[in-house]
């Protein structure tokens, strides 16, 4: 059996606006093992951020390290995103109607690994896939002023 962490950020700058997501690996003696960023598009919440930024995370787990590995991984996801980790824990409500699916194709995603614990850590401790967030939303914004 494998352990893994990953530690997901998400981020809209605007509220709703331009959005991305980050993820970093951490295997099991702490050590960074790849991270990711990716960009998720315009009008989009911080809250629907951090979902697709654990969506991300996870998927890219499958993709990187395939489904067998994954079936046999039991993951600890870490995010700093009060409202994802106490309603993937059951504690609250999923009311917005925009979070309903994205918490649906999370909650299903965890059933291609062994274990899925879900985690809350300060934002000190997310420090690397904010970076990754940021950085994505930096070399966005670059990239739409040369047009």
């Amino acid at each position: 059996m494998k352990k893994i962490t990953i530690y997901t950020d998400g981020g809209a700058r605007g509220n709703p606006g331009q959005a991305a997501a980050g993820t970093v690996f951490y295997n099991e003696k702490g050590e960074k093992v790849k991270e990711y960023g990716k960009y998720l598009g315009d009008n989009l919440t911080n809250n629907e951020a951090e979902y697709m930024a654990a969506i991300f995370g996870l998927e890219k787990f499958k993709s990187f390290f395939g489904k067998r590995i994954a079936k046999e991984t039991e993951v600890t996801l870490c995010s700093d995103s009060e409202l994802l980790v106490n309603q993937l824990n059951g504690k609250y409500k999923i009311e917005n109607e925009k979070l309903q699916p994205l918490f649906l194709k999370l909650w299903n995603l965890r059933l291609d690994f062994r274990k899925v614990k879900i985690s809350s850590v300060s934002r000190t401790k997310n420090k690397d896939a904010d970076r990754m967030v940021n950085e994505v939303l930096d070399n966005e914004k670059k990239a739409t002023k040369l047009f």
